[in-house]
């Protein structure tokens, strides 16, 4: 819901940024694989409790993940690359969740994993809307330029970074959060399903 209002803001010195890093040689998808490696350590930090930390390079890696598509852009833009953004995207908003189960077991795990399923269903939604889409010829920028098809929804990118950052923040509430805010992902594909119904069914 939020990312095209946040991209109007982001896309200018993340393009300038990715510019300079392409002008260095840096690969769109060496960048991809740099945000993983941070956001999966940040995984990892969070697993042993040290949300503190743990928030810094989820921060870091967020920047890397909005920094390879500005030097694809700057550079050379492939499908694989696509795939490969997505892929990342999806393992790091996975291994998060999974962290927090780890960290403290008995609280957390039931939580945790109603929010990875909340994630499996949106993610199936998202990912079978694009594929339609493409079928279409449908194109959209509400997003930025993108080698898929991004339908918008409730929650997106940018609503999904900023609950990681409030977990970290208050990790006691996980559970809490992690209900509400996988509710709320089960609204979204719920929505989408019915989006794709009308756009799709002929």
């Amino acid at each position: 819901m939020l990312d095209p209002v946040v991209r109007r803001f982001i896309d200018p010195p993340l393009d300038r940024a990715g510019r300079v890093l392409a002008g260095w040689g840096a690969s769109a998808d060496a960048v991809t694989l740099a945000g993983l490696a941070l956001g999966l350590l940040s995984a990892g930090l969070i697993a042993r409790g040290l949300f503190d930390l743990a928030l810094a390079f989820l921060l870091v890696s967020r920047i890397a993940d909005g920094l390879d598509g500005a030097v694809a852009r700057a550079s050379v833009k492939t499908q694989f690359g696509g795939m490969l953004d997505i892929a990342a995207d999806f393992l790091f908003y996975g291994a998060i969740p999974l962290a927090f189960a780890v960290a403290s077991p008995s609280e957390n795990a039931v939580a945790a994993a109603f929010l990875l399923l909340s994630f499996y269903f949106n993610a199936t939604t998202f990912l079978g809307f694009a594929i339609l889409a493409e079928k279409r010829g449908m194109d959209t920028a509400a997003q930025g330029e993108k080698t898929l098809y991004y339908s918008n929804g409730l929650l997106e990118g940018t609503e999904t970074i900023v609950f990681f950052v409030v977990l970290c923040l208050l990790p006691d509430y996980f559970p809490t959060l992690a209900y509400v805010f996988g509710g709320l992902c089960f609204i979204t594909a719920t929505l989408r399903l019915l989006a794709a119904r009308r756009i799709f069914a002929n």
